[in-house]
């Protein structure tokens, strides 16, 4: 960023990133956005959650912008309009599913506000409901419903075995999937326009900023395109060391207001000092 860039707009990730390790939004990040309003800075939020789970941030946080669900998969309004929608085409998705099927991961579908799960007790099912709070259907993926399918995700707890899928799927599918670990236990396979680099560009777009205007933060390899695209790129003390290489700044982690941290030293300091 230049030094003459002032921030108009910030975007951050969610889960390990705006919230604790306990999803919890804490008092400091809450006033943290608060002081972004005051100084007339914008502020949405991208997520690999769908988009009934990020609902529970728009009222504390006082959200008008859009914002972006499934990494960008769907983009919405703060009332659930859908302005963006990316689903995946129905014969990669059938090959996506055999291949997380060969390597015995788990396989979730997300289609608009549903998402759909094989096993009720499966793993990590508990943590995300508890997550996103909502259930999910039961549903054998052979049925699963056709031309509607926003995000495929493949669950495991060996996390190399994430890693290594997430490789084979980039190089199996190239430019007809974006596939990217949004957790260690979790692989996010979505429509190749559906990222969060994407989602800067909309942004950029709908409120006529140069994305040099924009500040992006997280801490998830998902992340770093929209670091490439932002003027102002943010990773979390949590982040691992190749996301941290990635940003422009590192602050404090998730469980140290790494959030607020950040804003009040990258963002809001920057802001006053061009004042």
């Amino acid at each position: 960023m230049t030094e003459t860039s002032s921030i108009r707009l910030v975007l951050a990730d969610v889960d390990g990133t705006l919230v604790t390790n306990d999803k919890v939004l804490t008092a400091r990040a809450k006033k943290a956005v608060r002081r972004l309003h005051e100084a007339q800075i914008l502020f949405s939020l991208t997520s690999g959650r769908p988009p009934r789970g990020m609902e529970m941030f728009i009222e504390p946080l006082d959200i008008t912008l859009p914002f972006a669900a499934f990494n960008g998969g769907q983009i919405v309004s703060p009332t659930f309009e859908t302005l963006v929608q990316h689903v995946l085409d129905d014969q990669v998705l059938g090959e996506i599913v055999d291949s997380l099927g060969r390597a015995k991961l788990d396989t979730w579908f997300y289609a608009g506000s549903e998402w759909y799960v094989p096993d009720r007790d499966g793993i990590h099912v508990d943590r995300e409901s508890a997550t996103v709070k909502f259930e999910p259907e039961v549903m054998n993926h052979k049925h699963r419903p056709s031309g509607s399918i926003v995000k495929v995700v493949g669950v495991s707890d060996d996390h190399n075995l994430i890693t290594k899928m997430t490789n084979e799927i980039r190089e199996a599918f190239g430019d007809k999937v974006t596939a990217e670990a949004s957790q260690p236990y979790y692989l996010d396979i979505t429509h190749p326009l559906a990222n969060k680099g994407a989602v800067v560009s909309y942004l950029a777009k709908c409120y006529e900023l140069n994305t040099d205007q924009i500040a992006t933060i997280g801490d998830m390899p998902n992340d770093v395109e929209m670091f490439t695209k932002s003027g102002l790129a943010i990773a979390m003390g949590n982040a691992e060391p190749e996301v941290q290489h990635a940003a422009d700044q590192v602050t404090t982690s998730n469980s140290e207001e790494g959030f607020a941290n950040a804003m009040d030293r990258f963002v809001l300091a920057r802001d006053a000092s061009k004042a």
